[in-house]
Parts: structure tokens; sequence; C-alpha cells
């Protein structure tokens, strides 16, 4: 007699995979994986808890819009990215490329950045303002890598079933520095004070242009999913939204009510991540 509650679980499972991960991840997965050699990061390290984590869906969304506010990377994904079109092909990618380099074999990540690099050598161009930008830029990689660390510890912190604490947060802000050396990031944040006083030093460069706040609207007001899909995706904006920091609301023209992400959105952040997490058990 089958029991409905694991069926339940199986199903929502392969829908969440289907969308982040792609319909043919099983096998490619397995081909790449299934090695001997080891990887970048060692089993325990705190990188590997918090990619692993069902907070990654939130801390993802927050990546997402907080990196929309440098002009010049959001130039880039305006011009160039299939964001429109394809956002399920873009989020699989991304969702493969953390996981060559989080917890693949050393040749694997290398090759998962190696094609990231291919892949940023055709995006160029010109910014509204006139200046030009290359997403191959070391600065715009900074950005795009620190505005990356902060939403995915803020995620954490806030919805991750055992938040990092004390040196482990160090940890992995210097995990991450290995990622993003190998991308072409000179001189990575090595420590959360570090990350702190790097995403000042970003804070004069950053505004809302109106290609920000269309991605911003598309991402949260328009996804192509599903009606059976939308209610707990709300959700996840709805955490990640209430995770920005103040001063980025009115730029990206973003709701801030902090009695209400208090009351209300906190509990349901914490709802959909539990939901996640039981539907893709680690």
């Amino acid at each position: 007699m089958s029991d409905p509650r694991a069926e339940l679980q199986r199903w929502l499972g392969e829908q969440i995979r289907h969308r982040v991960v792609g319909p043919d991840s099983s096998p490619r997965d397995a081909a790449a994986f299934d090695s001997e050699e080891p990887g970048w990061f060692d089993d325990d390290a705190p990188i590997r808890r918090v990619h692993a984590d069902a907070s990654m869906f939130v801390g993802g969304m927050r990546a997402l819009l907080f990196q929309s506010l440098h002009p010049l990377a959001m130039a880039g994904v305006a011009e160039h990215s299939d964001y429109r079109t394809d956002p399920w092909g873009r989020l699989q990618r991304t969702a493969a490329f953390m996981a060559a380099t989080t917890f693949g074999p050393a040749t694997e990540a290398q090759r998962a950045v190696d094609v990231v690099h291919r892949v940023h050598t055709r995006v160029v161009g010109t910014a509204r303002d006139g200046r030009p930008y290359a997403a191959n830029d070391p600065h715009l990689l900074h950005w795009v890598h620190i505005a990356e660390l902060d939403s995915f510890l803020a995620a954490h912190d806030r919805y991750g079933e055992r938040p990092l604490q004390d040196d482990d947060r160090d940890r992995y802000v210097a995990d991450s520095a290995v990622i993003a050396r190998a991308l072409g990031v000179e001189a990575p944040p090595e420590s959360a004070r570090e990350l702190r006083a790097h995403l000042r030093r970003f804070r004069p460069e950053l505004r809302g242009t109106p290609e920000a706040r269309e991605a911003a609207r598309y991402l949260l007001i328009q996804p192509p999913l599903p009606f059976a899909g939308r209610a707990p995706y709300a959700l996840i904006c709805a955490a990640a939204v209430a995770l920005m920091p103040a001063w980025t609301r009115w730029p990206l023209r973003l709701p801030w009510l902090p009695v209400s992400e208090a009351l209300a959105v906190r509990p349901a952040g914490e709802l959909i991540t539990r939901t996640l997490r039981w539907a893709l058990p680690t």
C-alpha cells in the first residue's frame, strides 16, 4: 500500500528538481561526480553546509535582486541574458555551476569555471550611461561574488537548518574565495568582517536603473510558472525581499513593511524552507 505522504514528497521533489536542476540532471550528475578525485572542499566545509541547505532558494533570489543594483552588471544581464525567455535554463546553469564547484571533483569544478569564462567573453557592451562593461572584468566579478556571499549568508542565518557560528562564518567566506579567485576575482574577502568592508566600498557605485527595476518586476511579479507553483514562489520572493537592506528598497521599488515582514513574512519564509528541505532531503 502506497504512502500518500511519501508520494507527495517524491512528487514535490521531482517538480523542484525539474525546474531548478533540469529534467536530465541525474545521469549527467552521476557521470560528472562519479570520481575518486577530491574536490575543492572537504566534506565538512561550511560552504557545503550552506550550499546544500534549502535557504539557498531564498538566498539566490535575494542575490539576483542585490546584484542588479550595479548598473554595469545589470547592463550585461539586460543585454545578453535570456532570463526573460528562458529563466529556468539560466537557473539550471547557475545551479549546475554551484554544484560542480562546491561538491564536484576538482576537474569538474575547473571545467565549470572554464565554461563561465568562455560565456563571459561574449558579454561585453556599453551601458545606458555610456560606460563600457565586460562580464570578465575582475571588478564586476568582485561585486557579483560579494553580493552572492552576503545574500547566501543572510538567508542561511535566517532560514538555515544549522546557521553558521563564529569561525565557521569566516571559513565560509574563505571557502567561497577559492571559487572567486578561479573566476578571476582579485583579492576577494576572506572573512565576514572583510566581506562587510568590501560591500561598503561598493556602495557608492550602486543605484537603481530602469533595467534593474524591470528585472525585479519580472522576477517577483511575472515569473513563468503554472498556477500551482505561484504561491510557494511568492513566499520565496517575499522572504528574499525581507532580507534586502532597507536602503535597497526604493532604488528597486521594493516594499518596506518592517512590521509585516517580522510578523508574517518571516514565519512564511520558515514554512517554505522547511517544506523545500522536506521535499529535497540530503
